[in-house]
């Protein structure tokens, strides 16, 4: 499970972040998550409560997380489609001539914090 190592990389680059902004306390967090992203957000949810608990400035902080669709591109007929669905064969033209065009995000959106 990488979700653990995932989730400290983003407390980590959240403390770099607050650090010297005279925060207090980081309340809520929103990541953007791709569907393909290879992060599954049920794993991810039970390892951000455990690595919360054990940093002060993420006490009780909630997580949100925003699922972004999997889309590829078909070069040939110029064509979006869903990747999930289809993967590399595109639905309109049967080309294999595609690429993933969205979907594997991982960002970090948003933070709400108490000062």
């Amino acid at each position: 499970m990488h979700e653990l190592g995932v989730t400290f990389t983003v407390l980590d680059r959240l403390e770099e972040v607050v650090k010297d902004r005279n925060i207090n306390r980081v309340s809520k967090v929103v990541l953007e998550l791709g569907e393909v992203s290879t992060v599954i957000p049920e794993y991810m949810y039970d390892c951000w409560s455990w690595a919360c608990a054990k940093r002060q400035l993420f006490k009780e902080c909630v997580l949100e997380i925003e699922k972004l669709k999997a889309l590829s591109y078909c070069e040939d007929c110029k064509q979006k489609y869903d990747t999930v669905k289809h993967a590399k064969i595109c639905p309109n033209c049967g080309s294999e001539n595609t690429y993933l065009y969205c979907g594997n995000e991982f960002n970090i959106k948003e933070i709400e914090v108490e000062e």
